[in-house]
């Protein structure tokens, strides 16, 4: 994509230089040219063609937050308000319940 863009700008260039060096050209014509015919045109052709690179960008990172969240989540109580599987009562951190044993 990039070496159509530069061989598109070399030649809107080469347009304007012959344009401005022209006894019946300006500056100013050479300077529309390369505006009407360059810059506007491959800014458009750019964001159009770079849309499906966005695309899998925001989903890459909408992925990967999602996988974060997940990750952080493990140990919270879940939507329903009960404990999640972290917190059965087995082991002897903070939040877990100690299992009591009777004497027989």
């Amino acid at each position: 994509m990039y070496l159509t863009v530069i061989a598109w700008l070399y030649v809107v260039l080469m347009m304007s230089a012959a344009e401005a060096a022209s006894p019946q050209g300006t500056v100013l014509g050479a300077i529309t040219t390369f505006i009407l015919y360059g810059l506007l045109p491959l800014s458009i052709l750019i964001y159009i063609m770079g849309t499906p690179a966005r695309r899998r960008a925001r989903k890459a990172e909408e992925a990967r937050q999602a996988q974060l969240a997940q990750a952080e989540g493990s140990d919270q109580p879940d939507a329903g308000g009960h404990a999640s599987a972290g917190l059965t009562g087995q082991g002897t951190g903070p939040g877990t319940a100690a299992t009591v044993r009777e004497k027989s």
